[in-house]
């Protein structure tokens, strides 16, 4: 057997003069016995030689030569040919040379390099390098094969002693011999005896000849010699490095190279992971612009890097076992492999065009279910990291698109970077780079990949790329864009609680937004100082920064411009937050002092400003609820506040009322009927009127401002801080402070506000204030109490609802006799409602908020004015209630005029997520005692439609705020701008995933709701015989009914269009809320797939198409439809039963509960969305359209004026327009998506296409002759800019179609050019009637459409040349007519334009003016025939 020896890493083939120690050889010890008939033998050779010019020495010193090289070989010629022996002669010589050689020293030295004579060595003539004496006789042809056979006869002695001498490999310095020789004489002898040479070597001697054949072979055995190479990669996988080498190098046919590289690819599963590279190099070299994506295609598949990276675990367990073996080799290959694909990518377009395409076409279930998902993510960062931009944004835009599909998540990010650490750092300027973009899309979905990947390299990577991170999130905050900005602070919080030690080293980088601050919104100036303590009081290294944030804390509290007084107060907050939670004990004794100074500090700085009083209860309320403090410090805040509040705002009821106010004062709105609960009243009236009297009087105020001011605007901030204090410090119990929920305020009797008319201005707008601050305590006494469970509480928490609605009643009133009217602030921190004056002349239907509506045949305790006063007894007390109860429904109704409080939004506390619970109450009941212990009568509460709508609006705008997903936008330039997340900032803190959780939570009490609404008008039609509009018919239930219907169907739909839904680890949440609709129906909801359970809750939800009141809300229910059909996996299914329902809504006659038609912008806003629906979802559009042109419209232009089309009732005169719009843009939607025509196609596939255009025209010939009915410019709008779109498709797509299937479908194609005639001459008379009438609106439009006319003349003059009809075609001029076909004269005169005309039918090859020519008198005549 032959022993494998070690591989020379240097190649010393043609190296320096050997080394003068030598090994004897077996050969050598043969000499001394045949010396003298070997001198004999040799005698021609070495005569030969030596009268050539070249030297034999012996010893180890090389042989010097004394003539240039061409110059030997042409004296061994000369020698050879001029021999009386010749040419006998030759086969002496050939005996002579391999007798010489048979000494093993000789051998070695004629095949080394030799060196110039010591004579010549400084002579110019003989080149300092010099070939070897055997490589130099190879050059003569007549000596060439002999000498060839000779070397590879011996090559075999040397194999198994490849480096023993003096460590130079004998056999590859005799194949470096044959390498680059100017011509050989026999190839094809040559390339056998290699091969043969192949079969039998050693492993290195195989690689050694391998690899030097395309250095040896011509190019005429390229292709046969990598037949053979192929074959013998399939039997030896362990030579696949040199033969794909060689490979490599030859020059061969396509198909072979094809061929070979199928083969190489087959065994790619069985290459060692060292040998990768080169293979992935041979692949990615060797292909075609042709085949380039089936080979891309075919390698990402085989190609499994994941099979080649141990897990961490055993990776470190094999290291201990085999501590010789190089740490990350495995790491070494990937990066190889993966530098061969950059390569190839920068150097071929075509394949890097290959690799997006290939990674672009993976499917969702190929992406599943293989592990190809990590090699695409690297090679999109090596199409990232070329210099080429159309790779760069190739990447982003296909790793946008895998990232918003769900095939690439964040889990497989996290496994990249875990497992290839080493080959993503060498890409560490592309990730950056794409986290960039990522972050900063206004893709909603993409935005969290983007954060994840700065996440993981700060993670993975050493501390030049931490920096890099942080500058990079540092420049994102800066960036002022909102999202943006969000995104990166949630991301350095993230890092900080993650990674607080590592963070601390670049604190000064965060302290740097500081200077930044101006572009901040308060919640996100909150995120930032959150920050920015913990990395100061949270970790030592991060200390050096507490003085600089103290100094700016300082600066901003003292400041008297409100904004900058508002960013101290939320950082002074902030820190306190950071000092008051910090457990090391040695902190721990000192922090406290500081906390309560520099709460001190703030309360001092704020004591002057209301405003700025209300920010700071309300910021340290947020920081109670959010952060766990201290013991020490949290009782010492509770105790402070719970003292303040009783001093400042709570007094005890007496028999009167002292003071001088505006109104009388009365204690109103009392829920305890016992008197000794009663003692204690909300001091509300006569703190404003201090408010405003301290406000007239300016010198009083600054001779006052070192003493602590009381407002009112602190009253709603300072309970809800005093709030969770006591929840904080009694684990929710709430019983410390439960007095305050139903204890009266002192107000005025609210019949003043049906004469607010009468007051003075002074007096209307202190009765406006008093109802916000009104209003603003109860919903913060709703906030508090929702959530306790006694049912005394729900009863009162129920009640201050109701109070809630009927202020909101007398509130509308007041404010609309109060024009100009600015009401007090409740929102602290934001600046949109500093100085605005909201719309107060937006007349709206009092019903709106009207007060709630009794349950029939059920007593309910009074929301309005309960007067009853802390002497009341409770049977007075009922009695008073049940007598106040009539008269102040009758109120209610009479309120008619009044303004939308949409606008004064911002003026309201917000409500908290929580409050939503109450909509899980039903009927709640308790019994009232007399003296005697007795009951007396039972009192029940009912959740009512007043209450149900305010609930719902509430929860629709928080929904409509967190779960939908606005696009990240620029702020505009020198624009101010406007703050929409004002009165959303308790919401802000929780995630969207949070308040999707709470929806579903909710989701069986809306289904009840929803149900309840069902039934209500169920029973209403029943017993109005189908109609709403019955004389039994209550006009503000029906309306409140309405709006809650609407309102239920909105919130739901908003909740399953949630983007979050689409995230795999959402699946549970979508599959528990599709489960309580399906639930509703069948039991087991559990068990069922999401594709079930989709099924079921269709079914479901299209049960309440029956008692849908008014359009609005039937678009509501066709949106949540198809919302919820999205959310399987075949929403294809539900299209038919969408597009059948939308269609039954347009057959619908629409009536209000008054009797008149439904009409008016919101109602064609509805049906323009309805309509949409409907084309989007039924199967043949361009039928549909048809449909409702050709039956429906003449139906209407047939009927009297106020009269609707019979088969289409929501057409009518009014809502023509929205039809008509719509049919437009969906039908040239439509012919958008036919597909191209291919020369391709066969018969059937083009006579398919050319039907579908021929009913698309016909389908625009009837719209656009419309406008000779319909003449109104919005009509007129719509038809040119659709009519222009339409065309161009038509040009795009439709003419190729004609000019494929003119020759087999000459009569259907000359068919659709003539219908298509009518229509182009008809968008030329509205051109000029246009230009006659000289709209701008409408001229607009023109240029572009004659352009387009007039490239429709010219492509239909190219079809019919390509069709060898050009003599079919002629053309002339146009003349220009208004709508009803009279022609427009222009300024020329009549005559001359007859003239013109004349001359240009002569003419017929000349092309028209083109502000004449419009378009076409084509083939369409049947001449062409």
């Amino acid at each position: 057997m032959m022993r494998k020896k070690r591989r020379s890493s240097v190649d010393k083939g043609e190296g320096a003069p050997a080394a003068p120690k030598v090994k004897k050889s077996r050969s050598a010890g043969r000499q001394s016995k045949e010396a003298a008939p070997e001198e004999t033998s040799q005698c021609v050779f070495v005569d030969f030689v030596r009268v050539a010019g070249v030297t034999l020495r012996q010893g180890g010193m090389p042989n010097e030569i004394g003539v240039d090289q061409v110059v030997f070989q042409r004296r061994i010629q000369q020698q050879i040919q001029k021999s009386p022996r010749y040419p006998g002669i030759i086969q002496e010589f050939i005996t002579a040379l391999e007798s010489y050689m048979e000494n093993t020293d000789r051998f070695r030295n004629c095949l080394l390099p030799c060196i110039p004579q010591s004579s010549n060595r400084d002579s110019s003539s003989v080149s300092s390098f010099q070939e070897s004496l055997l490589r130099m006789l190879l050059g003569i042809e007549m000596l060439q094969t002999s000498i060839i056979n000779t070397l590879l006869e011996k090559l075999p002695e040397y194999m198994l002693d490849s480096t023993s001498n003096g460590g130079v490999s004998i056999p590859r310095i005799i194949i470096n011999q044959l390498k680059w020789l100017d011509r050989v004489v026999d190839t094809k002898d040559l390339a056998s005896k290699l091969m043969e040479l192949v079969s039998v070597a050693p492993a290195e001697v195989q690689c050694d000849i391998i690899t030097s054949l395309p250095e040896i072979l011509e190019d005429s055995q390229h292709n046969d010699i990598a037949r053979e190479l192929n074959s013998l990669l399939q039997e030896k996988t362990q030579l696949t490095v040199p033969i794909l080498d060689a490979l490599s190098s030859l020059n061969l046919a396509s198909s072979l190279l094809t061929e070979v590289r199928g083969a190489v690819m087959a065994t790619l599963a069985a290459v060692q992971l060292e040998d990768l590279p080169v293979v992935v190099k041979f692949i990615l070299h060797s292909v075609s612009a042709s085949d380039a994506y089936e080979v891309v295609c075919n390698l990402r598949k085989k190609l499994e890097l994941e099979q080649c990276v141990l897990p961490p675990v055993l990776q470190v367990s094999q290291s201990r076992m085999n501590s010789k073996a190089p740490a990350g080799s495995s790491q070494d290959s990937i990066s190889l492999i993966l530098d061969c694909i950059k390569s190839a990518v920068r150097f071929q377009k075509t394949i890097s065009e290959a690799w997006i395409k290939a990674i672009e076409s993976v499917n969702e279930v190929e992406g599943m279910l293989t592990d190809g998902l990590v090699m695409d993510l690297l090679v999109l960062l090596i199409l990232h990291s070329t210099n080429a931009n159309q790779s760069r944004r190739g990447a982003e835009r296909v790793l946008k698109v895998k990232v918003r599909n769900g095939l690439i998540q964040e889990a497989l990010l996290q496994r990249t970077f875990r497992d290839y650490a080493q080959v993503m750092r060498g890409y560490f300027p592309s990730t950056l780079a794409l986290a960039q973009s990522l972050v900063r899309s206004p893709d909603p979905c993409v935005v969290p990949f983007g954060g994840n990947m700065y996440l993981h390299a700060f993670t993975a990577f050493d501390s030049y790329c931490h920096q890099e991170v942080v500058g990079s999130l540092v420049t994102h905050v800066c960036s002022g864009v909102g999202g943006e900005v969000d995104v990166a602070l949630e991301l350095l919080c993230g890092l900080v609680n993650e990674k607080p030690s590592e963070m601390a080293m670049y604190a000064v980088f965060v302290k740097g937004i500081l200077d930044y601050m101006d572009n901040l919104t308060p919640q996100q100036i909150r995120r930032l100082f959150h920050l920015l303590s913990k990395l100061a009081f949270g970790q030592k290294q991060g200390s050096h920064i507490q003085d600089d944030m103290h100094i700016v804390i300082r600066k901003q509290l003292s400041s008297t411009v409100p904004k900058y007084k508002r960013i101290g107060i939320i950082g002074a907050v902030m820190i306190v937050g950071s000092m008051g939670s910090v457990t090391d004990l040695q902190l721990c004794l000192f922090f406290p002092l500081q906390v309560t100074a520099l709460l001190e500090l703030v309360k001092s700085s704020s004591e002057s400003s209301p405003e700025a009083a209300a920010l700071y209860y309300d910021e340290l309320a947020n920081l109670i609820l959010s952060s766990t403090l201290d013991p020490q410090v949290q009782d010492m805040i509770g105790k402070s506040v719970l003292q303040d509040f009783e001093d400042d705002f709570v007094v005890d009821l007496g028999p009167e009322i002292s003071g001088s106010f505006p109104f009388p004062a009365r204690a109103m709105y009392k829920l305890y009927e016992d008197e000794e609960q009663g003692g204690i009243a909300i001091n509300l009236m006569p703190l404003l009127a201090k408010d405003i009297q301290n406000k007239g009087d300016l010198q009083n105020q600054v001779n006052k401002a070192h003493n602590r001011r009381v407002s009112s605007l602190c009253l709603s901030p300072f309970f809800r801080l005093l709030r969770l204090c006591v929840e904080k410090r009694h684990q929710g119990d709430l019983e410390e402070i439960d007095g305050l929920l139903g204890c009266p305020l002192i107000l005025t009797d609210m019949d003043v506000v049906e004469k607010v008319e009468s007051l003075s201005k002074a007096e209307r707008e202190f009765l406006c204030t008093l109802l916000f601050h009104t209003i603003n305590w109860f919903r913060e006494v709703v906030n508090a109490f929702c959530t306790q469970k006694d049912t005394d509480m729900k009863m009162r928490v129920l009640t201050r609802l109701q109070n809630i609605t009927y202020f909101q009643t007398l509130l509308e009133r007041a404010l609309a006799g109060t024009p100009g009217y600015v009401p007090p602030i409740a929102n602290f921190d934001g600046d949109s409602t500093d100085g605005i004056v909201p719309n107060s002349t937006v007349p709206v239907n009092k019903i709106k908020k009207g007060e709630s509506t009794y349950g029939t045949g059920k007593k309910r305790k009074a929301s309005g004015k309960n007067s009853s006063e802390s002497s009341s007894q409770a049977e007075e007390a009922t009695e008073a209630d049940e007598t106040q109860q009539q008269p102040e429904k009758e109120k209610v109704k009479e309120i008619r005029p009044g303004v939308s409080l949409a606008s004064y939004r911002p003026f309201f506390r917000e409500l908290d997520m929580e409050v939503l619970s109450v909509l899980q109450c039903g009927l709640l009941s308790r019994s009232l005692l007399d003296s005697e212990l007795h009951t007396k009568v039972r009192e029940e509460v009912l959740l009512g439609p007043a209450e149900l709508v305010f609930l719902l609006e509430d929860m629709l705008r928080k929904l409509e705020f967190s779960l939908t997903a606005a696009p990240a936008k620029r702020a505009p330039f020198l624009k101010g701008r406007t703050d929409k997340s004002v009165g959303f900032s308790h919401l802000q803190q929780r995630s969207s995933k949070d308040i999707a959780s709470c929806c579903v939570q909710l989701m069986p009490a809306l289904c009840s709701h929803l149900e309840n609404c069902h039934n209500h008008f169920q029973i209403m039609l029943s017993e109005n015989n189908g109609v709403v509009d019955g004389p039994a018919t209550d006009v503000e239930e029906y309306q409140l009914m309405s709006s809650a219907y609407q309102l239920l169907l909105q919130v739901l739909n908003t909740t399953f269009s949630w983007s979050g839904f689409s995230q795999p680890a959402q699946k549970s949440l979508l599959k528990k809320a599709l489960g309580f609709f399906a639930g509703r129906l069948k039991e087991g909801g559990a068990e069922l797939t999401l594709e079930q359970l989709v099924k079921h809750s269709f079914e479901y939800l299209l049960n309440f198409r029956s008692t849908v009141p008014n359009l609005s809300i039937a678009l509501c229910l066709s949106q949540l439809l198809s919302t919820v059909s999205e959310k399987g996996g075949n929403p294809a299914a539900y299209r038919e039963q969408t597009a059948s329902l939308a269609r039954r809504f347009l057959n619908q006659d629409w009536v209000t509960a008054s009797g008149e038609k439904e009409r008016g912008t919101k109602f064609n806003e509805a049906l323009h969305t309805l309509l949409c629906i409907y084309l989007e979802h039924v199967d043949d559009i361009l039928k549909a359209v048809e449909e409702i042109a050709a039956q429906g419209i003449p139906e209407l232009i047939n009927a009297s004026k106020d009269e609707s089309s019979a088969s289409w009732p929501t057409l009518s005169r009014q809502t023509f327009l929205v039809f008509y719009k719509v049919l437009m843009a969906e039908l040239e939607k439509a012919v958008r998506k036919i597909p191209a025509s291919k020369m391709s196609d066969n018969t059937e596939a083009q006579s398919e296409k050319l039907l579908t255009w021929n009913l698309a025209v016909r389908d625009f010939h009837i719209l656009v002759n419309l406008v000779k009915v319909f003449d109104s410019r919005p009509v007129l709008n719509v038809c040119l800019k659709y009519g222009r779109l339409f065309l161009e498709s038509f040009l795009k797509l439709g003419m190729p179609l004609l000019d494929y299937s003119f020759k087999r479908h000459k009569e259907d194609v000359q068919s659709l050019l003539k219908t298509f005639q009518l229509s182009t001459r008809q968008l030329h008379h509205m051109c000029g009637h246009s230009k006659m009438h000289q709209d701008t609106s409408l001229t607009n439009h023109v240029p572009a459409l004659k352009k387009s006319l007039e490239l429709f003349v010219y492509r239909v003059k190219a079809m019919l040349t390509l069709n060898n009809c050009q003599e079919a075609f002629w053309m002339g001029n146009l003349k220009n007519r208004n709508l009803k076909g009279e022609e427009i004269l222009s300024q020329r005169s009549q005559e001359e334009d007859d003239e013109e005309e004349e001359e240009e039918e002569q003419q017929p090859e000349r092309s028209p003016p083109p502000q004449e020519q419009s378009e076409d008198e084509e083939d369409t005549s049947d001449d062409s025939e």
